[in-house]
């Protein structure tokens, strides 16, 4: 069964002057988050960037596959705190997202600090938004089980 998703952006004006909006159409989570070039390339100034949604997608969509991975193997987690971390660079080619890392700290009753590692690792690289962006991007997680 296929699910679609759908956001729409506005733009007025040239790239270094102009700014746009964002909003989340099919879920109305969100309307009119404003966006800037200056806010990809320097200071957010309290506006969005499409890496900071690539971001939240990708905290999301991981946090869902590591507890999707840690149920299956029986020891389901009591909570995750994901933070994904995009890097946008200026290469020869232009602008490009060049990596995303992940850091999760989690809390997993019965779970060796090794195994927790490893789930997140095989998280990382079936999360589905991990899987848009590779190969294009280095992918990195840095897990750490809570007592």
């Amino acid at each position: 069964m296929s699910v679609i998703r759908r956001a729409e952006a506005t733009w007025s004006g040239n790239l270094a002057s102009g700014s746009g909006t964002v909003s989340a159409i099919s879920s109305e989570a969100f309307s009119s988050l404003p966006v800037s070039w200056s806010a990809r390339t320097e200071s957010s100034n309290g506006l969005t960037s499409p890496e900071e949604l690539v971001a939240a997608a990708h905290a999301a969509c991981f946090s869902m596959a590591l507890s999707a991975g840690l149920g299956r193997a029986g020891t389901p987690p009591e909570h995750l705190a994901v933070s994904a971390e995009i890097t946008f660079d200026k290469l020869d080619a232009g602008w490009r997202i060049v990596s995303s890392a992940l850091t999760v700290r989690g809390r997993v009753p019965g779970m060796s600090a090794a195994d927790f590692e490893a789930a997140a690792e095989a998280a990382k690289d079936g999360c589905p938004i991990s899987n848009a962006l590779n190969p294009s991007i280095a992918l990195s997680v840095e897990a750490t089980l809570e007592e």
